[in-house]
């Protein structure tokens, strides 16, 4: 299977043709090809018979920036230059690296890369000043990326920058927009300065302080800078909302400016604002949109809905992006259109995220597939399994999901690999071939569920040599939480080896020091990936149409995190780094679909804290992501708003919208189901067949890519019965 690359290019033109002359050698550039298209295979140009040029093939294009002095493409190497569109020059001096493993064939190297940059942009006004920012922060250019220095970010706990922006209002000013704290902004050259926050005014997500997630950032620069108090316009669009906004700098605040009247759909994404010299124009789901300055009030005050001005839809530019793959060949994500290029008159037009206008799942097998999770206990035996495949086929289901490689790190099939058998340990295996031949019989769709780095199998082979290692006590570790209770004699618990008592200060209490029932490997091991990568390989040659990979992340719980320590870790290797090494590996070694589980907060904001569960960055290597959004586990409250009965439907809707976002489309959405009862407030009032029915319809609303029940013990007997739905 070919790895899966990312594609979001972005391609911008500038109000600076208005400005400024264009140096000789753009101008003959943009005259010999008036239209370039960005693609993951790299940048193109078409001339005016349409004929097609390669003008840069090292990497995929993520975005494309003109100026009057060159041309800027950011990519997956970084940030490259071009006077001519024919010699390109590197500048990422003082950019952050990201160090890749790579392991074949017994033999380690490694691969550096520049960390993904998450958004760049240029000083509408002086080319010099570029801006971009990366998980670590944001970071400034004022020598047109020769060389960059960080500027920081807020004193986050997560990552999740989404955009950048700069401007002179009239002090330089840099603004961020982040995923779960909104938009900031920060004059870089004040001694001592610091990151002020500047979101009053944003839609907050329901429920939360915080402002939805602002997608892009826009500066129009005014019509003269030498009026007294003429500064730029800022505005800013939403990712999941079908809004725009500009700042009120002097009052500090957002105003909407346009909201859509018809958000009955639910979601929307606004994004790649394009500042031209009469419109702002933007990308939304299914079309190209441009909203004339002309009709925006200008007074600050906040106008009423029935005052927005209504953008104009252009359905001729997006007839010709959709004959783009037509005429190069190639699928575009973004273009430049440029002067003339396309109807007379015309300023350069530049449209980027067109992933939006294609918004329909990917083509895979994996696709629209809806099942159970199999507790493997329940496959030893037809007898057991009956109830199982009878459900399947009364609730009209086609997947089902089951263990092959367990919590525990006991492998649950058989293997034909002896290196799987030395490394693991087989318990209680099913006799896999008998348990295929049964589903593919009734047209089940099989995925083996691989439990990848909790697995206290391997972390006590060789003397705990792939443990995540605990650098306090020099042995393998294992997670704990302190508790407070009545003092017992001092034996009572001397047989648990997994209890020590110590003393506190309260005479008449101890503190007990529980640990948590998981054991790690180390996630940067390269012989743990092998081991995962034969067990996923094998088992897809026997017959599974789909590896699924669970606990692919790091530990999370435990008062000791600090202690952990990963002795596999090469100089410059991060979470993210270790994730994404260990899933290239897995395409080098299996030709199968691919999904990975991850946790609910991490499918719903962008960001991979704590875990290294980033969707953004794991997207291109995989097929399906299968976000956990189980109401009981998020904050009680969290979108319990009236009716509070509608809560399991808000959470699984946007939830799927929300990581299909994040993701651009590239996989396929199927999230776990909670078909379980927890004891917590909500689900001992709402915990019913309604609340799961509530669920799956959000599912099916918010993108139908699929979904699972998930009950541990198998337990489905609150699930109600839903009307099928057409599927592969």
């Amino acid at each position: 299977m070919v790895l899966k690359n990312i594609v979001f290019i972005v391609v911008y033109g500038s109000v600076l043709q208005g400005l400024f002359p264009l140096p000789a050698s753009l101008q003959t550039r943009t005259a010999e090809w008036p239209q370039i298209i960005g693609t993951e295979a790299g940048l193109y140009g078409i001339d005016g018979k349409g004929s097609v040029a390669a003008l840069w093939t090292d990497g995929t294009v993520r975005a494309i920036k003109r100026t009057k002095d060159y041309w800027a493409l950011l990519s997956d190497q970084g940030i490259v230059v071009s006077q001519d569109l024919r010699t390109w020059e590197g500048r990422n001096q003082g950019l952050p690296v990201k160090v890749i493993k790579v392991y074949n064939q017994g033999k380690k190297s490694t691969i550096n890369q520049v960390q993904d940059i998450k958004d760049l942009e240029i000083h509408p006004g002086n080319p010099a000043i570029m801006v971009c920012a990366v998980k670590e922060g944001v970071f400034l250019s004022r020598n047109a990326g020769r060389s960059w220095e960080h500027i920081g970010m807020p004193p986050y706990k997560t990552n999740g920058i989404k955009a950048v922006a700069v401007a002179n209002l009239p002090d330089l000013t840099v603004f961020l927009s982040h995923s779960v704290y909104g938009v900031y902004y920060l004059n870089p050259d004040t001694p001592n300065a610091k990151w002020i926050e500047v979101n009053t005014g944003l839609e907050n997500l329901e429920t939360t302080g915080n402002p939805d997630e602002v997608s892009d950032i826009a500066v129009v620069l005014p019509d003269s800078e030498e009026a007294e108090g003429n500064l730029p316009r800022i505005f800013a669009s939403q990712t999941f909302r079908r809004q725009l906004y500009e700042l009120d700098w002097k009052q500090k605040r957002f105003r909407t400016i346009w909201a859509d009247p018809d958000q009955s759909d639910g979601l929307g994404t606004v994004d790649a604002l394009d500042a031209g010299r009469e419109t702002l124009r933007f990308v939304q789901d299914g079309g190209v949109f441009e909203l004339p300055y002309s009709t925006i009030p200008k007074q600050m005050s906040l106008p009423k809905e029935a005052e927005y001005p209504m953008p104009r839809q252009r359905e001729d530019l997006l007839k010709f992006i959709q004959d783009i793959p037509v005429n190069v060949g190639l699928k575009p994500s973004c273009v430049f259109l440029g002067e003339h290029s396309f109807y007379p008159d015309a300023e350069p037009i530049t449209l980027s995220e067109l992933w939006l206008l294609n918004t329909t799942d990917p083509h895979t097998p994996a696709a629209g597939r809806e099942g159970i999770y199999l507790p493997v206990n329940r496959a030893l035996s037809q007898e057991t399994l009956k109830p199982y495949t009878d459900l399947i086929s009364w609730q009209g289901l086609n997947m089902v999901v089951v263990d092959m490689k367990d919590d525990y790190g006991r492998l649950r099939f058989t293997p034909q690999n002896q290196h799987i058998t030395a490394m693991g340990r087989v318990f209680r295996p099913i006799d896999l071939d008998a348990f295929l031949q049964s589903m593919k019989a009734r047209n089940i769709y099989t995925v083996a569920r691989i439990v990848v780095f909790k697995d206290p199998e391997v972390a006590k082979k060789q003397g705990g040599r792939f443990a995540v290692w605990d650098s306090r006590t020099h042995s393998p570790w294992l997670g704990y939480y302190d508790s407070r209770q009545k003092k017992q004699a001092p034996d009572a618990r001397a047989e648990d080896p997994l209890v020590t008592i110590l003393p506190a200060d309260d005479p008449d209490y101890e503190i007990l020091r529980t640990f948590y029932d998981e054991r790690w490997v180390d996630p940067y091991s390269e012989e743990v990936w092998e081991y995962i990568a034969a067990i996923a390989q094998e088992l897809h040659e026997r017959g599974f149409d789909e590896i699924q990979f669970d606990y692919i992340r790091f530990p999370t719980d435990g008062v000791n995190l600090g202690d952990a320590q990963y002795r596999w870790k090469d100089p410059g290797m991060d979470m993210d780094s270790a994730i994404i090494s260990f899933l290239r590996h897995i395409r080098s070694r299996v030709d199968a679909p691919l999904s990975i589980d991850i946790y609910g907060a991490n499918g719903w904001y962008r960001t991979g804290a704590r875990t290294g569960q980033e969707v953004e960055l794991l997207a291109p290597y995989v097929d399906v992501i299968c976000p956990m959004y189980y109401p009981s586990h998020f904050e009680q409250h969290f979108l319990a708003q009236n009716p509070p009965q509608l809560r399991p439907y808000r959470i699984y809707y946007q939830g799927t919208q929300r990581a299909k976002r994040i993701s651009r489309g590239q996989v396929i959405i199927r999230p776990y189901i909670q078909a379980f009862y927890l004891n917590v407030s909500y689900d001992r009032k709402y915990y019913n067949q309604d609340y799961i029915r509530r669920e799956v319809e959000g599912v099916r609303n918010g993108g139908n890519g699929g979904f699972t029940y998930w009950n541990n013990l198998g337990r489905y007997d609150d699930i109600p019965l839903m009307p099928s739905v057409a599927r592969p």
